[in-house]
């Protein structure tokens, strides 16, 4: 299924996303060597009721998960990058720790992830890691203008990533997102350009491109859930929801 919304229905994505972005700052803030991933979850329980919002992650039950993921907030520790499930672990100093949020509000879902590391160590290749990420997903906004294919958003991710040495995964990308959290289209990290579903105002798309430092294979945690490099080595993952406007990609997940 896509959606496309209105100029009406884009006020209450941007509502959704000025949470998902409040939640995400507010709990990376509070985050230091010695927090538990628990307590993680809680603040964003309170959060997320405290908002009257709806979580879009303790009942999902997807076909690649064990069940209901049964938690608020995904928290990916080093190795992991993905669907990360909130465990009795208390973060180290050099920990590169992703979060990943996504919420309905009022009908309209929203869904964002930022990496980061904790304390003040930072572990060989954390900072490019991170900062790749981060520019892939600002390629990946600037290409998302109305006219634009598919192909266009995944190929400027891809450029970035490849181009920085990083092997890139295909199993799990970006995605359109309204009613509810996944939707069609699918936004691969790779790709190529004029290929794909073109793109027209009031479609939102949830942008994430993430990596693994020396590998493109995944492997699943015992919990079911937690998708790990299969070489142990570091990851991460950077995502915005945005939504296209007839001036390009307006960014609704905005952070602080």
């Amino acid at each position: 299924m896509i959606e496309i919304f209105s100029p009406a229905e884009l006020g209450r994505a941007r509502d959704s996303g000025a949470l998902v972005g409040h939640i995400l700052h507010t709990v990376s803030q509070r985050v230091v060597v010695g927090t538990n991933l628990l307590e993680i979850d809680e603040w964003t329980r309170e959060m997320i009721l405290e908002a009257g919002a709806e979580s879009c992650y303790v009942d999902y039950a997807p076909s690649f998960g064990r069940g209901p993921f049964g938690h608020w907030i995904c928290t990916a520790v080093n190795d992991a990058v993905l669907h990360g499930l909130p465990h009795d672990y208390a973060l180290r100093d050099g920990d590169l720790l992703t979060l990943d949020l996504a919420v309905v509000l009022n009908g309209i879902a929203a869904d964002s992830a930022l990496s980061f590391v904790v304390g003040t160590s930072r572990p060989a290749g954390s900072t490019e890691l991170i900062e790749t990420t981060e520019r892939a997903l600002a390629a990946a906004i600037a290409a998302a203008v109305p006219g634009a294919k598919m192909g266009d958003v995944s190929y400027a991710i891809g450029s970035v990533l490849t181009g920085a040495g990083y092997p890139v995964n295909v199993q799990f990308g970006g995605h359109g997102i309204g009613s509810t959290m996944h939707q069609d289209p699918h936004v691969a990290n790779i790709g190529r350009p004029g290929r794909g579903y073109k793109l027209r105002p009031g479609l939102l798309l949830a942008l994430e491109p993430w990596v693994m430092a020396d590998t493109d294979e995944l492997v699943t945690d015992d919990d079911g859930w937690t998708l790990r490099s299969a070489t142990g080595c570091l990851t991460a993952h950077s995502e915005h929801t945005v939504a296209i406007t007839e001036d390009g990609a307006e960014i609704l997940t905005v952070r602080g």
